[in-house]
């Protein structure tokens, strides 16, 4: 009885402290990164180094289960501390992370921030898929972007990110801190365009494609303005023919003419001195050049 009657004397002397603690939020900077399989990340957890090895304190990441078109389970998971398995063979069933032995830009992208940024917590939402385009004509198997896609179930890789964005959105406390949480959209990062760039009709419509898919996924995050960061698409020239992607100059032209007309927008070109570990992924080295030159990209136009 005398502790319940202390509680209440102290919550009637001093309403506001508890008032205060249920307002109370953490700021994040919130990035969303999305593309195909070079998004989703082939380096090996065994080639990093110790700076990246281990969790990132502050920074958190939502990184949605990527399934193929008409699938239900696109887009589950749950909020955790970054760290390495978030490449290749990633997948999550909204319980559990399943984490791999491949990462993706995710960590230096973040690590880079955090330099940028020291006294910021950082939060990601990934979502990407091996193979997938834009077009749905060049989805084969692997899946498409197209907003306008019907198909068998009217599913696909656009409606996999919006469960992706609906399932992160609806947790108000990532960090389980016990304090609600404000997630400022800060930046997209693309890396995506290979699948387009096999046949040339789909490659001449990239631009169209890209400019309408980013505006869409603006727009989800409600900043019309939101910067958003491409990453270049290149070749290792590794084919019996030559090139692998045969009209690939014709997405990169679509890629820098949406970044010269997108006053919010920059394009990474670093990827044309990467080696290769196959000949469609970067190496090891490649990702973490990567995540920290989208970091200096998104970095500089927040700052314009």
């Amino acid at each position: 009885m005398k502790q319940n009657l202390l509680v209440f004397l102290i919550l009637s002397l001093f309403p506001s402290i508890v008032i205060c603690q249920q307002l109370e939020k953490d700021t994040f900077r919130l990035f969303f990164l999305g593309g195909q399989s070079n998004m989703d990340g082939y380096g090996y957890n065994s080639d990093l180094p110790k700076s990246l090895e281990s969790d990132l304190k502050n920074v958190w990441i939502f990184h949605g289960n990527p399934a193929a078109d008409e699938k239900q389970n696109g887009g589950q998971g749950i909020w955790e501390i970054l760290k390495p398995g978030h490449g290749k063979d990633f997948s999550s069933d909204g319980k559990k992370n399943n984490l791999s032995d491949r990462f993706g830009l995710e960590l230096s992208f973040a690590y880079k921030m955090k330099k940028l940024y020291p006294n910021e917590k950082i939060a990601i939402i990934k979502y990407s898929r091996a193979g997938t385009s834009i077009d749905s004509l060049a989805a084969r198997y692997f899946g498409s972007w197209e907003p306008d896609y019907r198909g068998k179930t009217g599913i696909n890789q656009y409606d996999h990110f919006l469960k992706t964005i609906r399932n992160a959105l609806n947790v108000y406390d990532i960090d389980k801190n016990g304090r609600i949480d404000k997630l400022i959209p800060s930046g997209i990062l693309w890396m995506q365009g290979e699948s387009d760039a096999l046949n040339e009709q789909i490659a001449l419509r990239y631009y169209d494609n890209l400019k309408r898919l980013m505006g869409l996924i603006r727009a989800t995050f409600r900043t019309d303005d939101l910067p958003v960061a491409i990453g270049k698409i290149s070749d290792s020239w590794n084919n019996k023919d030559g090139k692998v992607w045969k009209y690939g100059d014709l997405v990169q032209y679509a890629q820098e003419k949406f970044a010269s007309t997108d006053k919010n927008a920059a394009v990474v070109r670093s990827t044309r001195y990467y080696k290769y570990s196959d000949p469609y992924h970067y190496d090891s080295s490649g990702y973490i050049d990567l995540g920290e030159k989208f970091a200096e990209a998104i970095d500089h136009l927040n700052k314009k």
